[in-house]
């Protein structure tokens, strides 16, 4: 085994940003490690100068899915039941019978979770998803590259994809220590727990208690908060550009101040153009009195859909669109990736926006380490396309609870309040974002810079 190769496992895209486009790699060579990505991107890391070892045939076991599927549902009946909480019904998906095969996984699923949900059930389900996957031919192949490779660590970038169960089964199975990281804010609550390794790297000393509170079998020994790299790029201050400089490159009027409106995919929110004509209406009003603003939107990296199209026709006098800068790889919404240049990006437009306004997304703390704020939308539109769809559901999910205090955000409860809020902010420069910075502590540990630095002693911890 060699005391200093570490795999830094990608089975999908999720860790790319965190981890190929941070100073993750860089600080792990400064600290005398052999940093090898295992990588099973699309994306070919050499490109950018990093060792990679690429995983060509990611195939688990045709019946994990639907042990895996049962193992969700399992966990959101005990969460449910323990708690004596409604709200983890509202992270289940609808089962699918669109073809013979998908009913037949559902109606599966559905046995399964009958069958087994029980403490010793959810066991069971664990042990099985185990053993299906040690039958693949893809176990065995990760048994040879580690094999020939002799890593000291196997550390995978996100806890959710099924394609990573087996490279860290063979890991284990050859006495490799194996560790992952939590990759989102709200992960936990919604049961994506999908491997299971020696140890567990969090955001926070909240979301440690988070992890022991919905996987009681995990010691706390084996978890290390660390902060999450996702946020570091907000302090690199060599990335920003001049306000001239960005604005010339993305098409922005020098002569206004914009209103970032950071959008969602469509599942999360069906009535995003109805919210952002809200804004632009907003604006349009404060503009004849005399204001000279407009829109900053952002989609969600995800989102190619054309549903926006006719609100930034009408208001491409006011709406500048700046598109993420991710990669299409394939149909899934898990292939489209993000690439280097839109960490750049995405802080140029937190640095050079006065505020963001969106439907509850983790970009309130992107604002907050710049010290700028955020309005989250509260109010359903009067022709909603979802019928049984409101924001009401969203404000309900378990992770929005860590908020100290509900001044950590603006509050727009209604349309008509979308315009005195940025008077607010933007006229008026009243823009105290101290609650939501207390909210980022929160969530992300102190100081959230530091997040690489972090992991790489914790591995440096656990290797000695």
């Amino acid at each position: 085994m060699s005391k200093n190769k570490i795999f830094i496992l990608l089975p999908d895209g999720i860790g790319l940003r965190n981890f190929a486009y941070s100073r993750f790699h860089e600080l792990g060579v400064e600290q005398g490690y052999d940093v090898v990505f295992w990588n099973n991107t699309p994306f070919q890391l050499t490109g950018l100068g990093f060792p990679e070892i690429v995983i060509r045939e990611a195939k688990s076991n045709k019946r994990t899915e639907v042990y895996k599927n049962a193992r969700k549902q399992i966990e959101l009946n005990r969460n449910k039941r323990q708690f004596n909480d409604a709200v983890y019904d509202t992270y289940r998906f609808p089962y699918s019978y669109r073809n013979i095969k998908t009913a037949l996984k559902s109606m599966a699923t559905q046995w399964l979770t009958w069958r087994y949900t029980s403490d010793s059930g959810i066991f069971k389900i664990r042990q099985n998803i185990r053993e299906l996957e040690k039958q693949t031919a893809y176990f065995r192949e990760c048994k040879k590259v580690l094999e020939t490779e002799k890593p000291a660590m196997v550390f995978c970038t996100n806890q959710r994809p099924m394609t990573a169960i087996a490279p860290l089964l063979a890991a284990q199975e050859l006495g490799i220590p194996t560790a992952t990281f939590i990759f989102s804010w709200d992960n936990l609550p919604k049961a994506t727990m999908v491997v299971e390794t020696d140890y567990y790297f969090v955001w926070s000393a909240f979301m440690k208690a988070e992890l022991l509170k919905y996987y009681p079998y995990i010691q706390s020994e084996s978890i290390f908060v660390t902060g999450t790299p996702q946020f570091e790029s907000h302090f690199e201050k060599e990335r920003l550009l001049s306000r001239e400089a960005f604005f010339q490159a993305n098409g922005l009027d020098p002569n206004k101040k914009y209103i970032c409106y950071s959008g969602d995919d469509i599942t999360t929110c069906p009535d995003d153009p109805e919210y952002l004509e809200n804004v632009a209406e907003a604006i349009e009003t404060l503009n004849r009195e005399g204001q000279e603003l407009g829109v900053l939107f952002r989609r969600c990296p995800v989102d190619f859909s054309d549903r926006f199209d006719s609100v930034l026709k009408k208001y491409k006098h006011l709406i500048v669109p700046v598109n993420p800068k991710w990669e299409k790889k394939g149909g899934m919404w898990n292939t489209i990736l993000p690439t280097p240049a839109d960490l750049d990006l995405q802080m140029n437009t937190i640095a050079h926006t006065e505020m963001v306004i969106n439907l509850g997304s983790s970009m309130v703390f992107d604002y907050a380490a710049h010290h700028k704020p955020c309005a989250y939308i509260n109010y359903d539109v009067e022709n909603k396309k979802i019928a049984d769809w409101s924001v009401k559901k969203i404000y309900k999910y378990v992770h929005f609870r860590s908020m100290p205090d509900p001044k950590a955000v603006i509050w727009l409860n209604d349309k008509n309040t979308i315009g005195a809020a940025i008077r607010e902010v933007v006229v008026n420069g009243k823009s105290d974002t101290t609650k939501a910075e207390e909210w980022f502590r929160i969530i992300n540990a102190v100081p959230p810079e530091m997040a690489s630095k972090n992991i790489w002693n914790a591995i440096n911890t656990l290797l000695s």
